[in-house]
């Protein structure tokens, strides 16, 4: 009797190993990758780990690890190898390069139809389309606002509640809020910045996109195959940023481990940056008394903000597998509903690309995120066709007057030529 029981409790365990076995055999496995940024991982692994609950037949191995500048490189040198993501989130203005590569796959027309997408995303949602297909779909978009710290307002004599309105009342407190050592007005002997104007961050999108048009100019064509920020109109805007370090010396990338940190820290008046900052801000310093406003109108009354979003798109390796490319076209769905745009706001401070979660009363009255929110209304993003090359001549622009002196319009006269060359060979290539 002992020995039949043995038996039985031996086939018992070798029937629950075979089902175990079965079970891991039938789970489908994909790759998620995005760049290291704090919040973003954190609300990425929360939805994650929902996703799991309701699908235990998938498992998503979430890549989070490669660094910002590290990102693009690697997910190129994985393509050729057949290795890397399933699902990739890249940078809007990456969009075009990626598909130039043949490492994304245009979106399912289930469930992602063009009427879908228009019906349930952001307008700007719009500049994932190339060739007549969509090829990704973001969690959230985002847009520039002016962040202002409220304690060094106070210690200046400010209103604590009342941020600049217009570009003259900005380069004012700028002025009135910045501090110096012994050593008098020199940009190395800032204590306390009024004003950092660094283009690493997000005031290239601001000079770009809002202040030329503030100063009556515009950047591109309509079209967007000719460069125009080498106008009367850019010149000034261009100046009017550029002397914040140089004849105002209000601050600079330079110093304090650069504007966005030294902001977070409390040592920076007046920081323009955009919504996802707010998650950074709530994991680094959550006691930082600061406020949100609409960026400052300019000369011509006019508001403008810069809107841009991160992306995700299928890879060309899940396309090779029918069970993962329908796994990954689950978790892609998943990701992108209302209620991971809510979840989203919540975590990393970035605004739900749905309609249905951005138009939340509570979303619009938030005093932190209803200013990036309005926004929206009169955000424009820039048409890129390569974003990574673009955004490094503005940079190189903005060195050759702060690092050699040359001049304003001289500056973007040679920013004009070098980008004018991309958009000339990139529209070559497909005419």
């Amino acid at each position: 009797m002992r020995k039949l029981l043995a038996i039985l409790a031996v086939a018992v365990i070798a029937l629950s190993l075979g089902a175990v076995a079965l079970a891991q055999d039938d789970v489908v496995e994909i790759e998620y990758w995005q760049y290291n940024f704090g919040a973003r991982v954190d609300a990425m692994n929360m939805l994650i780990e929902q996703f799991h609950e309701e699908n235990p037949g998938i498992r998503v191995v979430h890549n989070s690890d490669i660094p910002y500048a590290d990102f693009r490189t690697e997910i190129a040198a994985s393509a050729p190898a057949g290795v890397g993501p399933d699902i990739v989130t890249l940078y809007f203005g990456w969009i075009i390069a990626f598909v130039d590569a043949g490492y994304l796959v245009p979106l399912p027309e289930e469930p992602f139809s063009e009427a879908f997408i228009r019906e349930t995303f952001s307008p700007m949602v719009a500049n994932s389309k190339y060739l007549g297909e969509y090829w990704t779909v973001p969690t959230a978009v985002r847009s520039l606002a002016l962040f202002w710290n409220k304690d060094i307002f106070a210690e200046a004599g400010l209103d604590p509640e009342s941020p600049p309105q217009t570009l003259e009342e900005f380069q004012e407190i700028a002025l009135a809020t910045t501090q110096y050592g012994d050593g008098g007005q020199d940009v190395l002997n800032v204590t306390q910045q009024g004003f950092s104007p660094t283009m690493q961050g997000q005031i290239h999108h601001w000079f770009r996109d809002v202040l030329i048009r503030q100063y009556g100019g515009q950047s591109y064509s309509d079209d967007g195959r000719t460069v125009m920020y080498n106008s009367e109109a850019g010149c000034e805007a261009f100046r009017w940023v550029t002397e914040f370090e140089l004849e105002h010396v209000t601050g600079s990338f330079d110093i304090m481990d650069g504007s966005t940190n030294a902001f977070v820290n409390g040592d920076v008046a007046l920081h323009v940056d955009g919504s996802f900052r707010v998650g950074t801000i709530r994991n680094n310093n959550p006691d930082l008394n600061y406020g949100v406003a609409e960026l400052p109108v300019g000369p011509n009354g006019e508001n403008h903000t810069f809107g841009s979003y991160w992306t995700h798109g299928l890879t060309r390796r899940a396309a090779s597998d029918p069970a993962r490319m329908e796994a990954a076209i689950k978790f892609l769905e998943f990701i992108t509903t209302p209620e991971a745009g809510a979840l989203w706001v919540s975590i990393v401070g970035e605004l739900p690309a749905q309609l249905e979660s951005a138009s939340d009363e509570m979303l619009l009255a938030d005093p932190i995120l209803g200013p990036f929110s309005a926004g929206l209304e009169y955000a424009s993003a820039t048409f890129f066709v390569d974003e990574s090359a673009q955004r490094q001549v503005m940079l190189d622009a903005y060195d050759f007057v702060r690092l050699g002196g040359m001049d304003v319009c001289d500056a973007l006269d040679e920013a004009a030529a070098l980008e004018q060359e991309l958009l000339d060979d990139f529209w070559a290539e497909r005419e």
